[in-house]
């Protein structure tokens, strides 16, 4: 099966970087975060950070015309190889689907991530949700999640290792995430948490929301004051979260990243990255961030929705109310432009 960037006409091709560069220069000179500060004296934390994409093959692909989605999955693929950095991206195989068939354009995206040198996991066929399925559908779902992601993988000599709960929902009491565990390991597979939460999701919807509108002028506006407010959104959002990890482990822990397959990070993932690199932070792969001890801490989080893992350590440690304070919201101008009311 050919390469789905390779079904893309070459001019198309050729055009996929120069909106990058054009953001690059302009994101460089006006989102300067500042980068948490150290003790005069005191040594820099080893900031270290592993990148993950969910909702692979593309969020939100049902609403996407076939034109625009080449387009925009070939701009991912070449800022993520401008990037250089390791990325495990999870697979819905739901998406793959048009009217129960699996659509070969579809599937060779996947094939463009196997081809760039990423791997790839499994993160339920239909993007289920444990707390409303029920540990036994959850698990056949993610069997069903797998069913093209073996064979693909299996022809580059490759098996699916990870596995990203949808929602980050692991389950509602412990037996229930015990037995969601030991089903994974069987099926040789580990759970890939995230420490570093965002709401990444509500600046893409906004993105595809204004993408929609008719004005041109008025349109590429507010998506540059979009790309240009994202970058220092997540750096501050890194921030807490890398407070966070001294303050609750006494060192900055190797992070977990979440991110989704979308058109905002086609068009801001490279300078996303360069930023991190810029606060000190080295990329890393999965495998080397999950090494950390404090990885097999237990997950004291019972609750309803899908918190950071960092959040759920400090759960099982109970600590006070205060301790989860100061953590970055999104703008009230970025809600209103995807129509939410609240994160």
């Amino acid at each position: 099966m050919r390469s789905f960037l390779k079904r893309l006409r070459p001019g198309r091709r050729r055009s996929v970087l120069s909106p990058l560069l054009i953001f690059s220069l302009a994101l460089g000179a006006h989102a300067q975060a500042a980068a948490p500060s150290t003790t005069s004296g005191e040594p820099a934390p080893d900031r270290r950070i592993a990148v993950t994409i969910d909702d692979l093959p593309w969020q939100g692909i049902g609403n996407t015309a076939d034109d625009d989605l080449a387009a925009r999955h070939a701009r991912l693929i070449a800022q993520l190889k401008l990037a250089g950095a390791p990325v495990v991206g999870f697979v819905n195989e739901s998406k793959l689907e048009v009217d129960g068939r699996v659509r070969p354009e579809r599937l060779a995206m996947l094939e463009d991530w196997l081809d760039a040198g990423f791997e790839l996991g499994n993160h339920t066929w239909g993007h289920v949700d444990l707390h409303e399925v029920g540990v036994a559908a959850f698990q056949e779902d993610i069997l069903r999640g797998e069913r093209q992601l073996r064979p693909l993988m299996a022809a580059r000599d490759q098996a699916p290792r990870w596995f990203r709960h949808p929602y980050l929902r692991a389950g509602r009491s412990q037996a229930d995430k015990a037995a969601v565990v030991d089903f994974l390991a069987g099926h040789g597979y580990r759970v890939a948490p995230v420490t570093v939460d965002n709401s990444e999701w509500i600046w893409a919807f906004a993105y595809e929301r204004v993408l929609a509108q008719a004005d041109p002028a008025a349109r590429e506006a507010t998506l540059e004051r979009l790309r240009l407010g994202y970058v220092p959104y997540m750096l501050n959002k890194l921030d807490y979260y890398e407070r966070q990890s001294i303050d609750l482990l006494g060192y900055a822990l190797p992070q977990v990243w979440l991110l989704h397959a979308n058109t905002l990070n086609a068009d801001t993932y490279a300078e996303l990255v360069a930023a991190v690199r810029r606060r000190g932070y080295r990329t890393i792969g999965l495998d080397e961030a999950m090494a950390d001890p404090a990885y097999a801490r237990p997950d004291g989080y019972e609750g309803r929705w899908g918190p950071s893992w960092l959040h759920r350590w400090a759960m099982a440690e109970k600590r006070p109310k205060a301790f989860y304070a100061g953590e970055p919201q999104v703008p009230r101008w970025v809600l209103d432009l995807a129509g939410l009311e609240s994160e």
